[in-house]
């Protein structure tokens, strides 16, 4: 079973950090930012449960400023646990690799969303 927790700990960090914010800051861009973020987690869990091609139908809801540390917690940890429910040889790519691009599309939107 692939560990996630460098996943985990990326998303925790971030989610903490969004929830301490001041609302300025996520007025500015930071909970734009971090729904984007929480998007694309969400899409990227939805393809690894159900590899069939189709194109996923549930989008996270832009529900204001103040909930998006949630959001992102909520769908990292859903990617999190696709990525470590799934076996080798299930996708075309490495589940290790698919770890590593998650862990840094949320250092990367983190820095993008707190300078």
């Amino acid at each position: 079973m692939l560990d996630t927790s460098p996943l985990t700990d990326a998303v925790d960090r971030f989610a903490d950090r969004l929830r301490a914010a001041p609302q300025s800051r996520l007025q500015r861009g930071a909970a734009a930012e971090a729904l984007d973020l929480a998007r694309e987690l969400a899409l990227r869990a939805q393809r690894l449960e159900d590899p069939s091609g189709r194109a996923p139908e549930r989008l996270v809801p832009d529900a204001g400023v103040f909930v998006v540390g949630d959001q992102v917690a909520v769908a990292g940890l859903d990617l999190a646990e696709a990525l470590g429910a799934l076996r080798a040889g299930e996708s075309a790519k490495a589940p290790s690799e698919m770890l590593d691009e998650a862990v840094a599309l949320v250092e990367r939107a983190e820095v993008r969303a707190m300078r």
